[in-house]
């Protein structure tokens, strides 16, 4: 059974275990962020070469699992009314050469291995994450190795956001 972000589990139910029988979500990579994209058309990204890869560089498109989380902003919308917009934050981490750096990892299971079962996290294709970090002066590691046994989010921490947000 594959893992993924167990953040949806808690919003619902917050508990320490998600409930029998629950979604486990699409069996394939591909981010369901997509289906948000107005006017997107998915299959065309999926075919669009015009990057080219470069030698020891993944090709633009290339599926990664990147450490990111559901933000909410409170805001005012164009009447006044009070309104709740939601955005993705990708977590940066510090790094001792590269300042912030975002993790990529080409499969759930090696970010698993490296920050453990209740990391949040999204699908992205590594060349528009690596374009978007560059924007804020970052970089992105791909399939780093990271000291074990320090995981930022545990259960009781998704339980908590999801109670925060909701």
């Amino acid at each position: 059974m594959p893992i993924r972000s167990r953040l949806l589990d808690y919003a619902e139910y917050a508990e320490a275990e998600p409930p029998a029988g629950a979604d486990t979500g699409p069996a394939h990579g591909r981010s369901p962020l997509l289906d948000y994209m107005g006017g997107v058309d998915a299959g065309a990204l999926a075919r669009d070469d015009s990057a080219g890869p470069k030698p020891g560089v993944p090709a633009y498109h290339t599926a990664v699992y990147v450490p990111a989380h559901p933000r909410y902003a409170d805001i005012a919308d164009a009447d006044g009314r009070p309104a709740r917009v939601p955005f993705i934050a990708y977590e940066l981490f510090a790094h001792p050469s590269d300042g912030s750096v975002a993790l990529a990892f080409t499969t759930l299971e090696k970010l698993v291995s490296a920050l453990g079962p209740a990391q949040p996290w999204i699908a992205a294709s590594i060349g528009p994450l690596a374009e978007g970090m560059r924007g804020h002066g970052a970089r992105v590691r791909l399939d780093p190795e990271l000291a074990p046994g320090h995981h930022n989010w545990q259960r009781a921490d998704l339980a908590a956001y999801a109670r925060e947000v909701s």
